[in-house]
């Protein structure tokens, strides 16, 4: 079972880039899209279906062009549920679950803090989450929660730890918190597999960050300690360049 994340930065852009061409050679089982910035009835439903995932579900922000998370799956889910039901949380389009036999996934855009309001905002968000999900692994104990964290999560995660110290996305409180949710039941199931530096999932459009490979791992599948002897690879995908992130992969028995 191949599971991926992406933050698309946009489904409709990433399309115009070969998105789909590239979806169908990846050919996983779920994906999880985060920042689709797009409505249902935008998105052309129909030609994804036909790349052969005909099971999709958009959750999207109330403003237009904003946000907005989605699952695309070759095989239906029992169950799908649209946000956390945490208005506060929900609003902007950021969580969408779906459950299959003996696993859920859940895909994730947590927001990013690019100034104080929005800061101050993702700090609610992250205690707000937290809770929901120590609630919900009591009936959902196999849970994958693949998405776009706006973390770094330890030094190794970003090209420039010392100059980023001060940088929302790898503030000392954000880091504690994410280093605690995982501490909390989960795996970071690109580290259980690779303990090498200079592996990112996010880079600037500026100074040619990419080309220098100057970025910032910031998504993550990361899988409850219930699965962890499930977990067959974990991968970054860093040749997808539909988007200023890129796609990681998990895969599991």
């Amino acid at each position: 079972m191949k599971i991926i994340s992406y933050n698309v930065n946009g489904i409709r852009a990433a399309i115009t880039k070969g998105f789909l061409d590239w979806l169908q050679q990846a050919n996983p089982d779920i994906i999880c899209l985060q920042e689709i910035k797009a409505t249902e009835d935008q998105i052309p439903t129909e030609i994804i279906t036909a790349a052969g995932y005909p099971y999709q579900y958009y959750f999207s922000a109330q403003k237009k062009g904003y946000s907005g998370v989605a699952i695309l799956s070759k095989t239906e889910p029992k169950n799908v549920v649209f946000g956390t039901g945490i208005p506060e949380m929900d609003f902007e389009g950021r969580n969408l679950r779906a459950d299959f036999d003996d696993f859920s996934v859940m895909s994730l855009y947590l927001p990013s803090g690019t100034n104080i309001d929005r800061l101050e905002h993702k700090f609610k968000y992250m205690d707000d989450f937290q809770q929901y999900i120590n609630t919900l692994k009591v009936d959902i104990p196999n849970l994958i929660i693949g998405g776009d964290y706006n973390i770094c999560h330890e030094a190794i995660d970003i090209h420039d730890p010392i100059r980023n110290a001060t940088v929302s996305g790898f503030l000392p409180e954000e880091r504690r918190w994410l280093d605690g949710f995982m501490k909390s039941g989960f795996i970071d199931s690109f580290r259980h597999f690779n303990k090498e530096p200079h592996h990112y999932s996010w880079w600037s459009y500026r100074a040619n960050a990419r080309n220098n490979n100057k970025g910032w791992r910031i998504d993550y599948n990361l899988v409850s300690e219930p699965m962890r002897n499930r977990l067959k690879r974990a991968v970054i995908l860093p040749e997808a360049k539909h988007s200023d992130h890129c796609p990681i992969l998990v895969e599991i028995d």
